[in-house]
């Protein structure tokens, strides 16, 4: 869909207004993207360039004429804070893909860093939302390479921000209830609208973005920076907090160390809201542990009408969220492949393998609620 001027819709651009009125500055997405409090927009214009030519001189002066006072960080609201750390992070970025650690090449910057960090709650770095929903579309948007496929990548992460915000609600709704609750399988089936945005992104991922070209061209772009002695990772889409979603599902209680371990990882570049939900529910009981309950307390040949329903609901999200990442894992596989990677580790710390297991625990819990409505007497 083309507005005028050109500027390709996506998901979020529809439904962006209903964000915007919730209150949370980070959901002020539109005035995060106009938000230019650094004044970077010629310079970050030339970026590509910079990248291209390896112009580490070029990108150390960017950075530095970028770092503002720390007077003037300390004024800023929560929205332009939000954007002074993505325009900072996108050089941060730039100058660890040529090999050059930013914070000791430009030292000034780490104070500037670690107040935008507090000012906006979030680490002292740029995150995945940085890079894609509150980055600017059309002649501001900013990039590492310029090209069409790095456009796609970010937009195909965009997509997906308003349906992760709309799923949290359902999923915190879900926590609240039981099975035998007419609004546990409502809460399951709007959960799975939302769901089914990440398959829909992923799709759109597949058909406009190489795996090879993820794999030589974007991939270095996203390695740590050292922060003050600890690192931080770039805005990988593996922040992209779909575990969030099987957090409320199944992963509280029904998960594996390797996946618990990634999460808690993975947790500290969320939003504030998204790192709080994860602190409120992964000590509870999954949905599917809620369910296969129930369902071990029936005695009767026929489940009562809305405890079926509501395994019906379950094993309908969990459906959804196989395909998602059997397509990651295939993604995964051909950007890592031995003839194509530059790096053994995936972009968001993770190996390869951990894809694998996850994928696999889905579809061990899809297969559990499935056969608990066929075999109803079956814990």
């Amino acid at each position: 869909m083309l507005p005028k001027g050109g500027i390709p819709l996506t998901l979020y651009d529809l439904v962006a207004p209903g964000l915007d009125l919730r209150g949370e500055p980070r959901y002020r997405i539109a005035e995060i993207r106009a938000a230019d409090p650094l004044g970077a927009d010629a310079m970050l214009a030339a970026l590509p360039a910079m990248n291209a030519a390896a112009d580490v001189p070029a990108l150390t002066v960017a950075l530095r004429a970028l770092v503002p006072d720390p007077d003037r960080v300390a004024a800023l609201s929560v929205v332009d804070a939000l954007a002074a750390m993505r325009d900072l992070g996108i050089l941060l970025g730039s100058l660890k893909r040529h090999g050059t650690e930013p914070v000791p090449a430009v030292p000034e910057v780490l104070p500037v860093l670690e107040e935008l960090g507090r000012r906006t709650d979030m680490v002292p770095r740029d995150t995945v939302h940085h890079y894609t929903t509150w980055n600017p579309l059309g002649a501001r948007q900013r990039m590492y390479t310029g090209d069409r496929m790095e456009a796609s990548l970010q937009d195909a992460v965009r997509m997906v921000f308003p349906s992760l915000v709309a799923a949290l609600g359902t999923c915190a709704e879900l926590a609240r209830l039981e099975p035998y609750d007419p609004g546990f399988a409502l809460c399951l089936d709007r959960t799975a609208q939302h769901v089914q945005a990440m398959v829909d992104s992923i799709d759109f991922t597949v058909a406009n973005v190489s795996p090879v070209f993820f794999a030589q061209e974007m991939r270095s772009y996203f390695e740590e920076i050292d922060v003050a002695g600890h690192e931080y990772l770039g805005p990988a889409a593996a922040q992209v907090p779909l575990w969030l979603v099987d957090l409320t599902l199944w992963q509280c209680d029904r998960s594996n160390p390797k996946y618990d371990a990634f999460l808690r990882e993975s947790v500290q570049y969320s939003l504030p809201s998204w790192r709080d939900h994860y602190a409120r529910h992964q000590g509870g009981t999954s949905a599917v542990s809620k369910l296969s309950a129930a369902i071990s307390w029936e005695a009767v040949d026929r489940l009562p009408q809305q405890l079926a329903a509501s395994a019906v609901s379950l094993a309908r999200v969990l459906r959804i969220l196989k395909p998602f990442r059997a397509r990651h894992m295939t993604i995964a596989r051909k950007a890592y492949s031995e003839d194509v990677r530059l790096y053994d580790m995936g972009s968001g710390g993770a190996p390869i393998e951990l894809l694998r297991s996850v994928l696999d625990l889905t579809r061990d819990n899809e297969t559990l609620v499935r056969r608990s409505v066929e075999r109803p007497n079956t814990p």
